[in-house]
């Protein structure tokens, strides 16, 4: 939205876009505020001894979740299973029964990063190759843009009612299948239509499989092998840029939607094949 208000203009007689550019800076901020609020895992704290402190949180969250409902908490269920303390070296991740799940998430990280990253950072480009003015393409842009933040507040009611990893294959499926028909429009409402499927799509596969990643490790492990597999995802976010950029230009915007669903087709099958199911597990069953 900023990008369309500004670009045109100099308020002040300061380049728009150095005002869209600057204003990702106000977030610091509530990032500031968030880090001091967010509580730590129990589990975590568990795993180093902290009991009284896991305790303590635990406590609040009940006393939190007694105060919204009005009533008492269900006993709790009898654990099955449970993790042993101490802690774990990075190699863990690379060894049974972690090394298969290691090495369906980078190709998950990978491939949904260039995908999805090869969609939303370029839309205004691909709109524009579409014959759209570039100031009407971000305002199309926007309207698109709209659907990011609605689509998890409509997704919470089906979340935990579907098996996370179809959620992903569902999420990548759409993104291949809506982009090739963005691909082939040319008309405004068209345009803004598929561009917004997509985008649902993408925001499903991004919640789904960043919840699914952190069920398949044990605490002692988990913020090492998630940070791990994730970087790649930042990694491939890097080459999308260089990649879409090229396709574009020699193939114009059918050609990215075939690499998109290419990439998209390597989520599919690498979750669908490979991925473990989690829904009904406690965290120690699904992470095993």
């Amino acid at each position: 939205m900023l990008s369309w208000l500004l670009l045109p203009r100099a308020p002040l007689g300061i380049s728009g876009w150095r005002y869209a550019a600057a204003f990702p800076l106000l977030a610091t901020a509530v990032v500031w505020w968030l880090r001091r609020i967010l509580p730590e895992s129990p589990r975590w704290l568990l795993q180093h001894g902290q009991v009284e402190a896991a305790e303590r949180l635990v406590s609040k969250i009940e006393a939190r979740v007694r105060r919204e409902t009005g009533a008492e908490l269900p006993l709790a269920a009898p654990v099955k299973m449970q993790e042993m303390p101490g802690s774990s070296g990075f190699g863990e991740i690379f060894r049974p029964p972690y090394l298969r799940r290691t090495c369906m998430l980078l190709a998950l990280n990978i491939f949904q990063a260039l995908g999805f990253y090869g969609f939303s950072n370029w839309v205004p480009a691909l709109l524009t190759s579409q014959g759209v003015g570039f100031v009407k393409s971000l305002q199309y842009s926007f309207v698109i843009a709209i659907v990011y933040p609605l689509t998890p507040l409509l997704c919470t009611f089906i979340a935990d009612r579907i098996e996370r990893k179809w959620q992903i294959v569902i999420g990548a499926a759409g993104t291949a299948v809506f982009g090739l028909l963005f691909s082939r429009q040319s008309a405004a409402m068209s345009l803004i239509v598929f561009g917004a499927l997509v985008t649902i799509s993408n925001i499903v596969l991004s919640y789904s499989y960043h919840a699914y990643q952190t069920e398949l490790y044990p605490t002692r492990i988990r913020a090492r092998a998630v940070g791990f597999v994730y970087s790649f995802s930042r990694l491939a976010t890097i080459l999308s840029g260089f990649v879409i950029a090229i396709a574009l230009r020699d193939f114009g915007t059918t050609g990215v939607f075939v690499f998109i669903a290419s990439c998209m087709l390597v989520v599919v099958l690498s979750v669908g094949a490979f991925g473990p199911r989690t829904r009904g597990l406690t965290l120690e069953e699904a992470s095993r």
